[in-house]
């Protein structure tokens, strides 16, 4: 045995004197034998900080969407807000959209103003493959559709943070704009979560210059990763194409909207009934008021749990629950996570003195059938029917059937100083 252990002894040491000798005189033999590492491979040509690797992994589950519609589109018009739900031909009862599989059962998740109204979606993926498509549930609040088709062997999208976004990372937007074909564009991310928008009731867009144009509502907006971060929605434009303003719907919301609808078939907010309003510097002073620390109460709904809670037009609501309230986007968003059934405490100033009431959230009601699209401007300039009127109080007169606004009940509506959108669907 122990002379076994001796050759053994021997023969290592050999070993490492010939490697010594080797790396001291042909260091070059060593070299030629080590692994290479494993490297991320790129397409062939491709620069080395190319984006072609992320346009192969995202594009293959971005599908294009033709809907046909039950009604006539009504006239165009031509406010600077354009959504991408384009003819793409001579029939004013066909569109064209883009939409994003999310499942490989055959979820897709678009925007709803591309299926809306419609009663035959086709949809066709970048291989060729095509099938139709069935809605399994909408949620115009967030302008967000989840629909469902029978094909195996489906492509899916990979999930990925935009809460890890910043502003100045890169970012492809993928879709069919026009119906010329899967089209890929990249651009940055020029600000994270935009609102007062007046495109939806609530509002949470990635702003990017990459070029979106007619067409590509309800693509994808991926990261350097190829996976989804937002779902392209709406640009602002004079002229109906690209001017590298455009916003996507937050993956985030999308993603919680998508868990709802496939679970329950829709989606289930809690509501208030009220309509809050976001003072101005000049008017919170005027009213004695800490300026973006709270919302002015503009409106109650009649039967209301605002009203049963005794909440009044004038308050100034600061707090609900232990959640403070900056503005009306922070409300809106507060109270529609709050479980229907829910009672909660609610802080608010009135007339100078803090008083505190129990309100019990109930679930947001859907926008009645017949109301007008409250992104629709009136003619001639006059204010766009279901308005909040700015006289405070008003909003008692509406009646228990008809207790909801244009968007349900809290509705921040469009910033002061930006168009109201129309929807071109």
């Amino acid at each position: 045995m122990r002379k076994h252990w001796l050759l053994f002894s021997q023969f290592v040491t050999l070993l490492l004197a010939l490697v010594f000798v080797i790396a001291t005189f042909k260091p070059y033999w060593l070299e030629r034998s080590v692994a290479p590492q494993a490297q991320v491979r790129t397409p062939a040509g491709a620069a080395p900080d190319s984006l072609a690797l992320s346009a192969r992994v995202a594009s293959p589950a971005v599908v294009s969407i033709t809907a046909s519609q039950i009604d006539e589109k009504s006239a165009a018009a031509s406010d600077e807000w354009q959504r991408f739900f384009n003819d793409g031909g001579d029939s004013a009862e066909s569109g064209l959209g883009s939409g994003v599989i999310v499942d490989s059962s055959g979820v897709i998740l678009t925007n709803n103003h591309v299926v809306e109204n419609t009663n035959d979606i086709q949809v066709q993926l970048a291989d060729g493959r095509r099938a139709r498509a069935r809605i399994v549930g909408t949620d115009p609040d967030t302008d967000l559709a989840v629909l469902r088709i029978d094909l195996d062997k489906l492509p899916t999208i990979q999930w990925g943070r935009p809460s890890e976004l910043a502003v100045g990372d890169t970012v492809l937007a993928i879709g069919n704009p026009f119906g010329v074909g899967l089209t890929v564009t990249s651009g940055i991310v020029s600000a994270l979560g935009r609102n007062h928008l007046g495109l939806s009731t609530f509002e949470n867009f990635i702003q990017t210059d990459a070029a979106i144009n007619p067409g590509n509502s309800g693509g994808a907006l991926v990261d350097g990763q190829g996976q989804l971060v937002g779902i392209n929605t709406a640009i602002y434009s004079q002229s109906g194409g690209s001017l590298g303003i455009g916003f996507a719907i937050s993956a985030d919301t999308a993603r919680q909207v998508l868990d709802s609808i496939v679970k329950t078939g829709k989606v289930t907010r809690g509501w208030m009934g009220v309509e809050p309003v976001d003072p101005s510097e000049v008017m919170a002073k005027s009213l004695n008021l800490p300026w973006k620390k709270g919302v002015l109460i503009g409106g109650v709904m009649r039967g209301s749990p605002a009203e049963q809670a005794g909440i009044q037009p004038g308050d100034f609501l600061q707090r609900l629950g232990d959640q403070a309230v900056t503005d009306t986007t922070s409300l809106l968003d507060t109270v529609a996570r709050i479980k229907p059934g829910t009672s909660v405490s609610v802080t608010l100033l009135r007339e100078g003195q803090s008083i505190e009431l129990t309100l019990t959230v109930r679930a947001r009601p859907a926008q009645p059938e017949g109301r007008p699209d409250p992104r629709q401007k009136a003619p001639d300039g006059q204010a766009a029917p279901d308005e909040p009127s700015a006289e405070p109080g008003s909003a008692e007169d509406a009646g228990p059937e008809d207790s909801a606004p244009d968007d349900g009940g809290e509705s921040d509506g469009p910033g002061t100083d930006m168009p109201v959108p129309e929807s071109t669907s």
